[in-house]
């Protein structure tokens, strides 16, 4: 009798562990782990003076890109071409969405990453920083929830105050209130909780986890900023957000090892866009805001001990728009076939098992940014300056739109990365055939992804 009762208080968790196992033996489990404004040079992996020893070993039993791109330099563009593998202006986010003064967002058509892997049968949960359109009094938009998402638990943009003690939380619809704690840890406490708690346990998960450190308004506990300099110095603050932002995720990623999942769980590790810190963009040009390589360049870690190769350094570029495409690619599932994807699937570079081709070269458009286009194509990076006049405001205005989507460029600048990472000599003169031919290039994907873009100017 005793042995019978003893099966029975363990049946529940045998069950469980079954459950997870047989969904991870069908498809694996899938984790995104997205920052806010951390620099190329931010990590310790990346040769930075943050200790991040979670990501470092993410990055040394994986795959580490010396070279990502965001998919915008500021946040909500980037996100949008992350969830769909298409240029933001396509997904219709043309710059960083205000809610209270914006029709702006994610468009409902767009497939998301969210929408594709719950097709596959996939339970899926957004936790963290959204910034792609929230609904408000003024202006009825989706929410996470119509974006493929079965639970969601988000702040409109920042964390506010600030990342301590945060009070601007939604959970699926509800206001949460005052949390105590830092953003990143509540998030990750969020993240658990879901699996514990909601999560359907015999179904593979898609977690989406968007983190606010380093965005300002920063706050990290003392004892972590003292380990990088004085409590009130912003570098030293700046330096503890992404060190604790490190340990959240250390706790999440126990959590995937107690469940007996981490050996079969993809998770890719990635920032919205470059730090607003010069010192922190490894001596590259510009920094957030800027289409210049320091606006957007960024980490790029790929983790699966199952499929993806240990320890390489993948020289060949990859991107946030190759998200969507790469998952598609390494889960085998379709990837929409009624709508242009700019992104690449880089499967093959994450497997060794294939050649790898990018369809279409790295393409940058925003508004404000100088210069206001950006490409890249092999070792060539071609930017320019806005032709036209916008009004002088700070932020993005959907009146703009008619000039943006017939705007021209000009003063075209070429740089060999190659040669020249810190972009500082034009070759432009020096090498007129290609850079007419890159102009061109450019042109032709600009006027595509534009011909796309919604008209929020028209709207009622």
């Amino acid at each position: 009798m005793n042995w019978v009762i003893g099966m029975n208080r363990f049946l529940p968790l045998l069950l469980a562990l079954f459950s997870y196992s047989l969904a991870s033996a069908e498809q694996p489990n899938v984790v995104i782990l997205l920052t806010d404004d951390l620099g190329y040079k931010d990590l310790g992996c990346y040769d930075g003076p943050v200790k991040t020893p979670a990501l470092d070993e993410l990055a040394s039993n994986g795959t580490r890109f010396e070279t990502f791109y965001s998919g915008c330099a500021v946040c909500s563009p980037s996100r949008a071409t992350l969830l769909t593998g298409r240029h933001h202006i396509r997904a219709g986010v043309y710059s960083w969405i205000s809610d209270e003064n914006q029709f702006s967002h994610l468009l409902e058509r767009e497939v998301t990453i969210a929408e594709l892997l719950k097709g596959q049968g996939y339970s899926t949960a957004h936790v963290g920083k959204w910034h792609l359109g929230l609904p408000t009094d003024t202006y009825e938009k989706p929410t996470p929830s119509q974006h493929g998402f079965d639970y969601w638990f988000a702040t409109w943009n920042n964390a506010n105050p600030s990342h301590r003690n945060p009070d601007n939380f939604i959970r699926n619809g509800e206001p949460v209130g005052e949390i105590k704690g830092y953003a990143c840890q509540i998030v990750v406490d969020e993240a658990i909780d879901w699996l514990d708690e909601h999560h359907e346990k015999s179904k593979p998960f898609f977690l989406n986890v968007w983190f606010h450190e380093p965005h300002q308004r920063i706050a990290a506990p003392d004892t972590i900023v003292s380990e990088y300099g004085e409590l009130k110095e912003q570098g030293a603050i700046y330096s503890g957000t992404i060190d604790n932002t490190d340990r959240a995720i250390a706790r999440l990623i126990a959590k995937l090892e107690t469940m007996g999942v981490f050996e079969d769980t993809l998770i890719v590790y990635m920032s919205d866009n470059g730090s607003y810190r010069e010192e922190r963009t490894g001596e590259l040009r510009g920094k957030k805001g800027a289409n210049w390589e320091g606006g957007i360049r960024v980490p790029g870690i790929f983790h699966w001990p199952d499929k993806i190769r240990k320890g390489q350094m993948q020289q060949e570029p990859g991107g946030v728009v190759d998200i969507l495409p790469t998952l598609c690619g390494l889960l085998d599932i379709e990837a929409p076939t009624d709508r242009h994807i700019d992104g690449s699937n880089l499967a093959p570079l994450l497997t060794g098992k294939e050649t790898f081709t990018r369809h279409q070269p790295f393409f940058w458009h925003l508004q404000r940014s100088n210069p206001i286009v950006a490409m890249r194509s092999g070792n060539y990076s071609l930017v320019a300056e806005r032709n036209y006049e916008l009004s002088l405001h700070n932020m993005f205005q959907e009146e703009w739109i008619p000039a943006i989507k017939s705007g021209e460029y000009k003063n075209f600048q070429l740089f060999d990365l190659s040669k020249d990472p810190g972009q500082e000599n034009n070759v432009a003169a020096r090498d007129p055939e290609r850079t007419e031919k890159l102009k061109a290039q450019l042109y032709r994907i600009n006027d595509s992804i534009m011909a796309d873009g919604p008209d929020w100017h028209l709207r009622e």
